[in-house]
């Protein structure tokens, strides 16, 4: 029988309920500690959620030393992520944090160098590639069906009344939620990023003293361009938080709502000023495992057992950030900023 795998959680606040949830009667694994700095906050989750067992404390060093864990998940704020990732990776430890890895590339760079040294896993959280939607898009686009992806549109406009550090938070759309779109972008498109031009603005009427509206268009490897266009004080007509995607290929086009929506049509003959169409099934299987966060957090908890590379792994996962950070550059100089990794 494999071990029970000891897990620290690191940040008991509001995006943790996502990661407990996911974890709750989960066999195989058993939670041993939560740090926060905050004490009521962990107490609050050792109680709804009958940790009886868990340690908790708000110095993640000491937690590390005590609870001796296998693997911390940090659901930290951004600010504290390289401080925490770094101390578990240390103290031999795989993690698995929430988004961004980082809050700049030469810390990302820093972290990658560490897991390596220390020969664990460090992945990060892109719960949108657990869906079987976005899978199903994938494989389609895959087939050929619509001929060679060539363009990639997305657009994700929401009006959420956060309140707290993201009301003042500088670049909010672009750094604290662009990632999962532009992560979803390289899932999609097979894809990576090459290139960027991106203009960002406040709009008036806008609650967060920042810049929460962009568009961004990215050159892609395979000659594939992707653009984005987004806004965190959109009120009305929402889109899903997965966006509202359009992929065109040499042959056809595929639109998805980012829920379970789909419309696809292909060239049906070769003729005329405006070519025949036919419409085109895009069929969802069943999800094979669970989905969302709970689908990225089991699939870190086999990797850990088997050794497989968890698919969010920080070298990879550094290319959507470096989409992110690039776009806050092109947007500050007003320029196209290559991407370098």
């Amino acid at each position: 029988m494999d071990k029970v795998l000891k897990i620290v959680m690191v940040g008991c606040g509001g995006i943790s309920e996502l990661w407990f949830k996911a974890l709750q009667n989960k066999p195989g694994v058993s939670i041993v500690g939560l740090v926060d700095l905050f004490p009521a906050s962990a107490e609050k989750k050792k109680q709804e959620y009958e940790l009886a067992d868990a340690k908790v404390g708000t110095d993640v060093e000491a937690m590390l030393r005590e609870a001796a864990p296998d693997i911390v998940f940090d659901c930290t704020i951004p600010d504290a992520r390289a401080t925490v990732v770094e101390a578990a990776l240390q103290h031999g430890c795989h993690v698995l944090s929430e988004k961004p890895m980082a809050t700049n590339l030469d810390d990302a760079r820093r972290l990658i160098r560490v897991a390596q040294k220390a020969e664990r896993f460090f992945a990060i959280m892109q719960n949108r590639r657990y869906d079987p939607n976005i899978r199903a898009l994938r494989a389609f686009l895959d087939s050929g069906a619509v001929g060679d992806l060539t363009t990639l549109n997305g657009d994700f406009y929401l009006g959420p009344h956060f309140g707290g550090f993201r009301d003042k938070m500088p670049h909010v759309l672009l750094l604290d939620m662009a990632i999962h779109s532009f992560d979803q972008a390289r899932l999609i498109s097979g894809a990576d990023p090459v290139a960027v031009y991106c203009h960002e603005w406040n709009p008036p009427g806008s609650w967060y003293e920042r810049d929460a509206s962009a568009v961004a268009l990215f050159e892609m490897s395979k000659g594939i361009v992707y653009t984005y266009r987004g806004s965190w004080c959109a009120e009305g007509l929402n889109t899903t938080w997965e966006c509202d995607w359009r992929a065109l290929g040499a042959r056809g086009t595929v639109t998805w709502d980012g829920a379970a929506n789909f419309k696809a049509q292909s060239v049906a003959k070769d003729e005329g000023f405006i070519r025949p169409t036919q419409d085109l099934p895009l069929v969802v299987p069943p999800p094979s495992g669970s989905v969302g966060h709970a689908g990225c957090i089991d699939d870190f908890i086999a990797c850990v057992r088997t050794g497989r590379t968890p698919e969010t792994i920080c070298t990879e996962n550094i290319k959507s950030l470096a989409m992110v950070f690039a776009a806050i550059e092109s947007a500050r100089t007003g320029r196209r900023i290559p991407i370098e990794l």
